[in-house]
């Protein structure tokens, strides 16, 4: 499948790129409303942010039932990609783009493709901040393909690098980080935006996953959960894991970055629980 650059406004490929300011590259269609809420809200109805979106997968591996039950991968591509636009539009984005990977092409280390054409889109939108699947997501497609986007953040010079790396849940939240590791993510803005951009996904929500409530009910869980010793600040709120460090230290190891948090989540626990018994 040809990839695809889809663009709401009409505005000319090479200039809605550039306009860019928050990207979010995602492993499948409804991704991106799911984990990257907080930014497009940021950017909606504004002329100075713009909100780019990237999906990396065709989406032939997506659940169906009821009366998608019997649709091919073939179909079902192209239902995702209108639903993946139909999500754009609602939300107002600068440009979606659809690469159209099997998962399979994803996860396979040896292919330099995807890295490729990220590292292209991050030369064509030059973005302040970027948005991926946390690395301690439990979806595998999610992790490769935010070690491919790693791969390509870390190709560019320093000077083309965003100022923020940040991933986000989906296929696990957060909330075990420790407080002060977190990276908060207010979706308190426009919460009808968030559930037009969830009613998109009819090919999930009426094929048997309720992503839309789910989602929804993760952002205020989050919300009320954030702070037990004062009211809720927030209405709505996802979690990020900062990654930042990972491109502006290319030496880093990826692995030993990423088990830092679930080792400092396992001291946080040790230390309560000797603290009182």
């Amino acid at each position: 499948m040809s990839k695809i650059i889809y663009i709401p406004d009409g505005t000319e490929q090479k200039a809605a790129l550039g306009r860019t300011t928050h990207l979010c590259i995602a492993a499948h269609q409804d991704d991106i409303e799911f984990m990257a809420l907080a930014p497009v809200a940021d950017c909606f109805q504004k002329q100075d942010n713009w909100f780019c979106g990237v999906v990396t997968t065709d989406g032939a591996g997506s659940p169906r039932n009821g009366i998608y039950a019997d649709y091919t991968d073939e179909a079902m591509k192209k239902i995702r990609i209108e639903e993946q636009k139909k999500a754009a539009y609602v939300g107002g984005y600068g440009a979606q783009l659809l690469l159209g990977y099997s998962s399979t092409e994803v996860k396979d280390k040896k292919n330099t493709a995807v890295i490729n054409d990220y590292v292209e889109i991050l030369k064509a939108t030059k973005p302040e901040y970027v948005y991926i699947h946390n690395l301690a997501d439990k979806h595998e497609t999610h992790v490769a393909t935010a070690l491919k986007a790693i791969a390509a953040l870390r190709r560019l010079p320093e000077e083309e690098q965003p100022e923020k790396l940040y991933g986000c849940e989906v296929w696990r939240n957060l909330d075990w980080l420790n407080d002060k590791e977190k990276v908060y993510l207010d979706c308190s803005q426009y919460p009808n935006l968030g559930r037009a951009l969830s009613s998109v996904f009819d090919s999930q929500i009426s094929g048997g996953k309720r992503y839309d409530l789910a989602a929804e009910g993760r952002r205020l869980a989050n919300a009320t959960f954030s702070e037990s010793h004062a009211c809720d600040t927030y209405s709505g709120l996802n979690y990020a894991m900062d990654l930042t460090p990972l491109i502006k230290d290319k030496t880093l190891d990826i692995t030993d970055y990423v088990c830092g948090y679930i080792e400092g989540f396992k001291a946080s626990v040790k230390g309560l629980i000797e603290k009182f018994n």
